[in-house]
């Protein structure tokens, strides 16, 4: 299908279009912070901003999300009576994404819908029921990496849509069949304007001048990095926060909890992080992650080893950048990595 070309000024009859079938969500200013909220009219929506503050990926996994509840019925000797969660009953689209976390949906596909073990129907529900509409990045921030984790500016993967900010007009692609439908009736492109969107491109990518490289990494053996003496100095300034797994859009660490109340209850699983010591602490009181060293190390080499021997190569990360610009301390992912690397 062509590219399309949709003046900034016709866009509310686009999100009409889409009001029809999905609740829409985009990008919006809270104080300092850029959040996810429900989308107004096309003039409320945001085009100067990097990225938002928190990952998209609450829309799919979210902080904490009832899985089941449960109620004891003693009356007619039911026993414990289990009920599940209904699917979610409406359809959602998340506009102005960024490539780079529309990019880490495709990852965590990987990790909840392995094709040898059951799909993770919550994960799924939710995916399947959400339309994705990209915004390039024209101007990303200095702690973006993506361009060297298989990711860009201008990356598709992921999307339905990736819109092209050209100033009065955005430069519309279709990526899935689903996505041509809804943009059938825009007018098509000019060359020039295509043109124009791939100069941007070429400009966004080239503004990225730091990166990782992780050829030796994924030569070296699990054991020759697990063991290195490098780790003794990485995890010096780390204090076990987690703000880094938090504001990941690819970390997907949980812990599920039964909470009841007399004769109610419902199973929930909630975020959690592998910088927490509580997160490996075994009921015998053996802990396998019990150092700070260790859980530092666990949090480097799953993204950038065990993922990528698990899943096919795709690295646990997309360069977005938010944990090194959240980071108490100043641990700055892109130098853990070139030095294991190294």
């Amino acid at each position: 299908m062509s590219d399309k070309i949709l003046k900034k000024d016709n866009l509310d009859q686009l999100l009409d279009k889409l009001r029809q079938d999905y609740q829409i969500y985009a990008p919006a200013r809270q104080g300092a912070s850029v959040v996810w909220e429900q989308a107004g009219n096309a003039e409320d929506l945001l085009w100067d901003f990097s990225n938002t503050d928190m990952s998209p990926k609450q829309f799919f996994f979210p902080q904490t999300e009832r899985l089941m509840h449960f109620t004891n019925s003693y009356e007619d000797n039911q026993g414990m009576v289990m009920q599940e969660v209904p699917e979610m009953q409406h359809k959602q689209a998340l506009l102005n994404i960024r490539p780079c976390d529309a990019k880490a949906f495709t990852i965590l596909d990987k990790v909840f819908c392995q094709d040898e073990y059951p799909c993770d129907t919550y994960w799924e529900d939710k995916r399947e029921k959400t339309l994705l509409i990209g915004l390039a990045c024209k101007d990303p921030c200095p702690t973006c990496f993506c361009t060297s984790v298989n990711s860009g500016p201008h990356n598709q993967e992921g999307l339905d849509v990736l819109m092209v900010d050209l100033g009065d007009e955005l430069l519309l692609k279709a990526i899935t069949p689903k996505a041509e439908d809804i943009i059938a009736d825009i007018s098509d492109a000019s060359e020039d304007q295509i043109k124009q969107a791939e100069n941007q491109k070429q400009e966004a990518e080239q503004a990225i001048s730091t990166g990782v490289n992780t050829n030796n990494i994924q030569s070296k053996t699990v054991l020759d990095l697990y063991e290195s003496p490098i780790w003794d100095r990485i995890q010096e300034p780390c204090i076990n926060c987690g703000t880094c797994t938090f504001y990941c859009p690819t970390c997907h660490c949980f812990d599920i909890q039964d909470e009841t109340q007399s004769d109610y209850g419902h199973r929930i699983r909630n975020w959690d992080t592998c910088m927490s010591w509580l997160f490996t602490q075994h009921t015998s009181g053996h802990n396998p992650r019990g150092s700070k060293r260790d859980r530092v190390r666990q949090r480097f080499m799953h993204k950038f080893k065990y993922m990528p021997f698990k899943l096919d190569g795709a690295i646990g990360c997309v360069g977005c950048g938010r944990c090194t610009q959240k980071c108490p301390v100043n641990i700055d992912v892109r130098e853990v990595v070139n030095k294991m690397n190294e």
